[in-house]
């Protein structure tokens, strides 16, 4: 098969994946998971005062999960606050493989939060592949759940909630809003997708464009869906609430933001995500980053086109939360 010419990379992204060399894998095997597993661990930086000066409370929580297990929760409260909070409801990246609910993104959700007046929740869901689907996206709606159950005694404001998260967990947000659709609740304001991993088919032009360049190409997503999914990866029976672009309903869900780079795998299930959200009657702001690589954002924060993309998330959510 012919691969497809690929758009190219932002010169100050370009430069970036150069001095991020090998630390950040274009590629993933099923072999890799342990030692990256144990690199970022020995890696994984303290994101340092998460009270920003004392304006913010935070505390640890557990909420039931649908299989008896625990989901453990952080939740900061604005320390002063003059009325319940709403909340931003955040799950964390990593390809369904990795990553912490103390993660580095932390310290720029609080500032966003703090500018809102909003309070931050961060769910730690069980990892794949030793917990497939439906764990993961189970263990994030729990935790909403739960938050909203007990939002009087959290002094939050249960009607004022927006979920979010990037990468995989762009893709459980996604999810969760779903079920929280289909079950009848919790309410949400918004869901906020920042690069969502939407889509177990891996068989997009944009998936074929970006294989064995940038970051987290095809080969590191058919990983990562294989850990989730198992051998059902790709195939007819997937659930949507495994992989939201398998749902053919996309009608009634929260407004949402979904962002993406051009020079990454998941720009055409993000395009067209949102593109189907349209087509049922529904709201979805889009924005396609030229020459952005998979969480260019988070990876080269001082760049002109991450500090634009970052900047657009605020007035959103300012719109969709009321604050």
């Amino acid at each position: 098969m012919t691969v497809p010419a690929r758009p190219p990379f932002d010169p100050e992204l370009a430069a970036a994946l150069t001095l991020l060399g090998d630390a950040v894998p274009t590629q993933i095997t099923p072999e890799m998971l342990p030692a990256i597993r144990a690199q970022r661990a020995e890696l994984q930086l303290d994101p340092g005062d998460l009270t920003l000066g004392g304006a913010y409370t935070e505390t640890e929580h557990h909420a039931p999960g649908h299989d008896g297990a625990e989901v453990p929760l952080l939740l900061w409260r604005p320390t002063a606050p003059t009325a319940p909070a709403g909340v931003l409801y955040w799950i964390h990246g990593g390809g369904m493989i990795m990553g912490t609910h103390r993660g580095p993104e932390l310290p720029d959700l609080l500032e966003t939060a703090r500018e809102l007046g909003l309070a931050l929740v961060s769910v730690d869901y069980r990892l794949a592949p030793e917990h497939p689907h439906p764990a993961p996206v189970e263990d994030c709606y729990a935790g909403l759940a739960w938050v909203v159950k007990n939002a009087a005694d959290l002094g939050l404001d249960p009607g004022r909630v927006v979920v979010g998260g990037a990468s995989a967990g762009g893709g459980l947000a996604a999810a969760t809003a779903l079920l929280a659709r289909d079950r009848g609740g919790p309410a949400l304001l918004g869901q906020l997708l920042l690069y969502p991993m939407l889509d177990d088919r891996n068989d997009t032009v944009s998936a074929r464009q970006m294989t064995g360049v940038g970051v987290w190409d095809s080969v590191a997503n058919a990983t990562g869906w294989g850990a989730l999914l198992g051998d059902a990866a790709g195939g007819p029976d997937v659930s949507p609430y495994a992989a939201p672009a398998r749902a053919e309903d996309l009608s009634g869900l929260p407004p949402a933001f979904l962002d993406v780079g051009s020079a990454e795998t998941f720009r055409d299930e993000v395009v067209d995500y949102a593109s189907r959200i349209w087509k049922a009657g529904g709201s979805a702001e889009l924005h396609v980053w030229p020459g952005g690589f998979h969480a260019f954002d988070s990876l080269a924060p001082q760049a002109a086109i991450s500090r634009d993309a970052a900047a657009q998330r605020l007035p959103w959510l300012r719109r969709v939360i009321g604050a």
